[in-house]
């Protein structure tokens, strides 16, 4: 048994453990909508499952506090599959192994699901206590938040009564999040034809790695490297030194998360290989001084390996390299009200080839949505003047502010009244499901918050064991302080 469940408060470590043990990357979450439907019907509570997936489990209020307004304990139930080289994990079949390190819980190379774990077991926790004092409840988890949020844009209305809802996906303790950015994602799709491998060339293995990535959101600001932008302007740099050829590229797996590592096989003529290698050891000291702050552990190499079959056309080559070479990348603008926080980004998250394509994913975040649309319009057109297929998808709204929120008023004094501090209120620059949640249910009063949480969507993720029971025991004083029904 995993010493998780020896943690503090027992009431939401021993779920968060049974959480590690189910397989939930995004788009599999069929074991882990199974688990949760048998969970609440073992507690002999109404439960449902919709026709996407969202699970509803509904718990009636304590005696006594029939009257208070209805709570909607909401958490997305996939978490992001992120893993280090040479780390053995299948997520579609694995369990997590966790490791706590000091006042921190994390995973043994991989992402550790505490984004949105920890709020799922909350979630999970007040519904089996008979203990708490709350009125009516109904937790609704959701499927697919981390790769189109799914679960959320397929919500029906109607299916849930409560008034307000408290998103528990946010991920430092003491802040109360009232705003998100919305999200689009813009892909460019390069149609190659394929060319033999000119005689007496050599082939090598390109690979960045070591970088931290993380979340494309929360970390866009932190200057990390991006794997597929270092190794594009390796390529560029050489293809025109040396006269490089591209054959293969994986760079990057997930649209939200900051590329750590990028491949590509390519060629170049055998008598340029000793200059090409002495470049590539000198393009590495150059990277890791440029990236030796923020992201101190990038390594660059070359390894030679066999010729590959074929290579692709100088013409689709060239378009390549120019649409990732002038693709935006990181903090576009920063909020003007709040100088603190990012308004507009985008990351250029995948580079790959696939099949008959080699396909460019980006996706673009902002608060204000004529910036989201302009950058999404602006990353268009540099690959279609690359020569590349351009569209972009998947656009979801961001959440707007209310600073006169009644649920925000209320768990402010709740967090005085408990903490002697006042909570920070913020905005932050993910995405949240609240802002499309509100198109089924606009007149749900809605706030995020959560326990802190470093470097989500990377293997580097960790969980601050001790601010999850502030988090718990705040939760806990914020059900029993809701409101009267007008």
């Amino acid at each position: 048994m995993s010493k998780v469940t020896d943690l503090e408060p027992k009431a939401i470590w021993k779920h968060f453990h049974s959480l590690t043990q189910i397989p939930r990357p995004s788009k599999k979450e069929g074991r882990i909508i199974t688990f949760m439907k048998e969970f609440g019907e073992g507690l002999g509570l109404e439960t449902l499952v919709d026709e996407v997936g969202n699970v509803i489990i509904r718990k009636p209020a304590t005696p006594g506090c029939e009257h208070m307004r209805g709570v909607v304990l909401q958490a997305h139930l996939d978490m992001v599959p992120q893993k280090n080289e040479g780390t053995a994990h299948d997520f579609e079949n694995d369990p997590i192994e966790t490791i706590v390190d000091g006042e921190w819980l994390k995973a043994n190379g991989t992402t550790l699901g505490s984004d949105n774990g920890i709020g799922v077991a909350a979630a999970m926790a007040v519904l089996e206590s008979n203990a708490l004092k709350h009125g009516p409840i109904e937790a609704l988890f959701t499927i697919d938040e981390e790769t189109g949020m799914t679960g959320a844009k397929e919500l029906k209305p109607g299916l849930l009564q409560g008034e307000i809802l408290l998103n528990m996906d946010s991920e430092d303790e003491g802040e109360l999040y009232i705003g998100c950015a919305g999200g689009i994602d813009t892909t460019g799709e390069f149609s190659p034809k394929l060319e033999a491998v000119a005689e007496g060339s050599s082939a090598y293995r390109l690979a960045v790695k070591g970088l931290k990535g993380g979340h494309s959101g929360l970390d866009i600001n932190l200057g990390r490297g991006n794997a597929n932008k270092i190794l594009n302007t390796l390529m560029l740099m050489a293809a025109d030194k040396f006269g490089l050829r591209l054959s293969e590229i994986q760079g990057g797996s997930l649209r939200n998360a900051i590329p750590r590592e990028a491949f590509a096989t390519v060629v170049v003529p055998a008598d340029q290989a000793e200059a090409f290698e002495a470049f590539v050891v000198d393009f590495e000291a150059i990277s890791k001084e440029e990236f030796k702050e923020a992201d101190g552990g990038l390594s660059i190499s070359a390894s030679i390996v066999e010729l590959p079959s074929n290579v692709i056309d100088a013409k689709t080559q060239d378009g390549l390299f120019e649409a990732v070479a002038r693709c935006p990348n990181g903090v576009i603008s920063m909020t003007p009200d709040m100088p603190d926080v990012v308004e507009t980004s985008t990351n250029l998250a995948i580079v790959k080839s696939s099949g008959d394509k080699i396909i460019v994913a980006t996706l673009q975040r902002s608060s204000d949505d004529a910036s989201k649309a302009r950058l999404a319009e602006n990353i268009r057109q540099v690959f279609t003047e690359a020569g590349a297929n351009a569209y972009s998808s998947g656009d979801y709204p961001g959440w707007k502010p209310n600073v006169n929120s009644p649920i925000l008023t209320t768990m402010k004094k709740v967090y005085a009244d408990k903490y002697g501090k006042t909570p920070e209120v913020k905005v932050i620059h993910a995405g949240l499901e609240c802002g499309i949640l509100a198109g089924a249910y606009p007149h749900w009063d809605m706030i995020s918050f959560g326990p802190t949480i470093r470097h989500p969507h990377s293997p580097d993720e960790k969980v601050h064991i001790g601010s999850v029971g502030l988090f718990w025991d705040y939760l806990l004083a914020t059900l029993e302080n809701i409101p009267a029904r007008n």
